[in-house]
């Protein structure tokens, strides 16, 4: 089954006023993609919550503070979370030293992720919990998981961006460009997701087989 691109558009009504947050839905594998995007009414800023990582510590994203952040969730046993690693992985090396930093969210059996992680050698940092990383998803808006979703923010903590299902490599370049032209004070984050929308939009089809 091939997948679709969705695109829809949430409000959510904030303190000082309304934004607008973007949620891009690219639907590539059946067996762990729900049939219609879940409603997701993003949260504004990165949220407080803690997640053990690697080595049993909890980390909360202000541990990254100043950074553009790229956070991944995913699961061993999702086939696109498995084929979107190598491209994260690239995303670190290659952007790192723009200021962005790659974090896996594991929604996953701690000993499953330390076990694939070491296998794979993933190099950027993980944070892992089964009912804490649902949580965590919740905090940002989502309340009906789909994976992987990955959610980008500016460097001041910010949310740019959501993509829910597998990210591409020019889908990647897309948000990220974005990212980068909020961080230079270019454009505000609601003028980067109308330029993240279009960009997107005027991307070839390309879909992965689950």
């Amino acid at each position: 089954m091939r997948g679709r691109v969705l695109a829809v558009l949430a409000v959510t009504a904030l303190a000082a006023g309304v934004g607008t947050y973007l949620y891009r839905s690219r639907v590539t594998a059946p067996a762990v993609a729900a049939p219609e995007p879940p409603a997701m009414v993003l949260a504004a800023t990165l949220p407080d919550i803690s997640l053990a990582d690697r080595d049993g510590e909890m980390r909360s994203f202000d541990h990254w503070q100043g950074r553009s952040l790229i956070v991944n969730f995913w699961a061993t046993w999702c086939a696109p979370c498995r084929r979107e690693i190598p491209l994260l992985e690239k995303l670190q090396r290659e952007h790192s030293a723009d200021g962005f930093q790659v974090i896996g969210v594991a929604v996953d059996f701690r000993d499953k992720v330390l076990a694939y992680a070491e296998e794979m050698r993933i190099d950027y940092p993980l944070l892992i919990g089964e009912q804490e990383a649902l949580d965590a998803a919740a905090a940002f808006g989502v309340e009906v998981v789909g994976l992987p979703f990955t959610v980008f923010s500016d460097a001041q903590g910010r949310i740019v961006a959501a993509h829910m299902g597998e990210l591409t490599a020019a889908e990647a370049d897309v948000i990220l460009a974005a990212v980068h032209r909020v961080n230079a004070g270019a454009v505000t984050p609601e003028q980067a997701r109308t330029e993240i929308e279009s960009g997107l939009e005027g991307l070839p089809q390309t879909h992965a087989e689950g």
